[in-house]
């Protein structure tokens, strides 16, 4: 019997097709310079357990390295509420899918800390921001 749970927060997915080989997709989305052109300052290294920090709008933000395999997947820890960070690239010729997946939501009533607000409302401002991020940004970023 499946069961509805109406305090479930949904993953955030934000898929985009990048005029770019996956090689010149990966460089930007795996290496510190990479993504700070599209996302936030960072010390990321590409290195899986790497410890690292995103500065985000409420300050530093740690993180963690979970998973590596270039050029196709990249996973991290996203701060300290549990969210985890995953980006997905699938070779399309000479373009690349692009898929950015933010898991890792509390209950969508909880309190999420740095900004005071629940779960719910975090997500969907978020999915916004991934949106234009994704959408715009990292297409510049890729493509521009």
């Amino acid at each position: 019997m499946e069961t509805n749970n109406k305090n479930t927060v949904p993953d955030i997915r934000q898929t985009v097709v990048l005029n770019a080989p996956i090689q010149k997709v990966w460089d930007v989305v795996s290496t510190a310079e990479g993504i700070a052109s599209w996302f936030m300052e960072n010390d990321f290294e590409p290195k899986e357990g790497h410890e690292f920090h995103i500065q985000s709008p409420f300050g530093p933000s740690p993180c963690k390295v979970i998973e590596i395999e270039a050029p196709h997947r990249l996973s991290f820890a996203w701060d300290t509420d549990g969210w985890i960070v995953t980006f997905l690239l699938t070779e399309m010729g000479d373009k690349t899918e692009f898929t950015l997946i933010h898991d890792g939501w509390k209950a969508a009533d909880a309190i999420i800390g740095k900004a005071n607000e629940t779960s719910a409302v975090i997500r969907d401002r978020m999915n916004q921001g991934w949106d234009a991020i994704v959408h715009q940004r990292l297409r510049q970023a890729v493509e521009g």
